[in-house]
């Protein structure tokens, strides 16, 4: 831990008066406390004991026994510390405020179980102990939404024009030009952050827009960074009365919104051993997208981790429904994109928006792996419409059979650690179960007058 890092940046911005510290728990969600600016160097010089039932709760910040993280053992405390780089300010917030990003390890130096920012980690270690390094980048899709007077979410009205947001503008600039005052503030805001927020687009539902980071040859650090701009532009959207909506779908009749893994690998040289004139990549490339095709229905807990993700996997919806493969090709669950032939690599399109970035990469990693250690044939690409062509009952359609399938996975426990995967499944049974408890408005709707 570099407490001159810690020092350069309070030295640097003498306002700051308080630090947020960021824990990502096994759904992705950022969890932790405030200290204060005088805690900052002794929290980089020794970190800071936090409970570790922070990383054993489920989506709505319930604890899970069956974690082993909560009563069984004490709720025991485990060392929180920082990831280095990740000391910015939080431009959106009122009070002069910081925030870093933190990971957790036991009270003995041994990387935390629960940690998904350990599974990412060593995904990297075993790709780096054969010599390859991972080059990834992500594109995260998201609606901005207002409250209206009778309670009901709908997509942002602009902010130039104060017209309606319900209008579709896929690629439209007029859009973006209507909701600068907005992103003005995102940019400046990654900047502040130094996130390398590069293509601004809007798609194809109202109110819904992606913005792409640039490719690094560092894993964590590329996923650091998009947790991080999550957190920005929920931050922003609601200092400007909007709210910024990663569900997977939010609206039955519109788009839903993915999170779009990039990945390529590069050898001891920086060299990317998927390059070559041949617009399918090399037969490394391929033998890479073989293992994601056969690890994908195995993962699928992870790539759509909650009840409203399998809303987003219909036909025609630039969600894919089945472990299918194309190049140029939109309509296929992995794209190799096209481009120079310096740049061929794999875009991962199954993941939701709403899933936790650290696992979706440690997956796709591990499945690439997994492909060019057995050198698997992924068959011959799908050429055209790829929902015509998918292949049905090949993924889990519903959580509760994506849950059956991962229990059974050797894959996913060696992917993620056969402690996590433990963890990770508990997590998520316990909150299928309490989903399925529920019993909603539709319920009534449906079944009031008619049973």
């Amino acid at each position: 831990m570099n407490q001159e890092e810690a020092r350069a940046f309070l030295d640097r911005n003498p306002d700051i008066e308080a630090v947020q510290l960021v824990i990502t728990d096994a759904n992705g969600v950022g969890r932790g406390k405030n200290i204060a600016r005088e805690e900052v160097e002794s929290f980089y010089r020794s970190g800071r004991n936090v409970a570790g039932s922070i990383l054993g709760l489920d989506i709505t910040g319930e604890d899970v026994e069956e974690t082993g993280l909560v009563w069984s053992v004490g709720d025991a405390d485990q060392t929180c510390r920082p990831v280095p780089g990740s000391l910015s300010r939080a431009p959106w917030l009122a009070r002069p405020t910081a925030q870093v990003l933190g990971t957790m390890y036991e009270l003995d130096g041994r990387p935390a179980a629960a940690d998904p920012r350990h599974v990412l980690a060593r995904a990297v270690e075993r790709l780096q102990a054969r010599g390859l390094t991972p080059v990834i980048a992500v594109e995260l899709e998201f609606y901005l939404l207002q409250r209206g007077d009778d309670g009901q979410l709908r997509p942002a009205r602009g902010f130039v024009s104060k017209s309606s947001g319900s209008r579709i503008d896929a690629y439209g600039l007029g859009r973006l030009d209507d909701m600068s005052p907005l992103f003005d503030d995102v940019y400046a805001a990654a900047r502040a952050q130094g996130l390398p927020v590069r293509t601004l687009m809007s798609e194809y539902a109202p109110g819904q827009f992606e913005i792409t980071l640039e490719h690094r040859a560092d894993a964590l650090l590329a996923v650091d960074e998009a947790l991080l701009f999550k957190r920005a532009i929920r931050g922003v959207a609601a200092r400007h009365g909007c709210i910024a909506c990663f569900m997977a779908k939010p609206f039955a009749g519109m788009a839903g919104t993915g999170m779009h893994l990039h990945a390529s690998l590069a050898d001891a040289q920086g060299r990317n051993v998927f390059a070559a004139e041949d617009p399918a990549g090399t037969p490394l490339l391929r033998h890479a997208i073989g293992g994601l095709r056969s690890t994908l229905a195995d993962g699928m807990a992870v790539f759509a981790p909650n009840a409203n993700s399998y809303r987003r996997f219909r036909a025609m919806s630039y969600a894919p429904v089945a472990p299918t493969w194309g190049v140029n090709n939109r309509s296929v669950s992995l794209r190799v994109p096209a481009g120079p032939p310096a740049s061929r690599h794999v875009e991962h399109r199954v993941a939701g928006a709403d899933a936790n970035p650290y696992l979706v990469a440690a997956l796709v990693l591990s499945g690439m792996q997994h492909g060019i250690d057995g050198a698997i044939d992924p068959g011959p690409p799908v050429v055209g419409n790829g929902y015509d062509q998918a292949p049905r009952g090949d993924l889990p359609t519903d959580w509760r059979a994506s849950l059956e399938r991962a229990g059974q996975s050797e894959f996913l426990a060696w992917a993620l650690g056969a402690d996590f995967h433990r963890i990770f499944l508990a997590i998520k049974r316990r909150e299928s179960e309490r989903f399925g408890a529920l019993v909603s408005d539709r319920d009534y709707e449906w079944y009031l007058d008619t049973t």
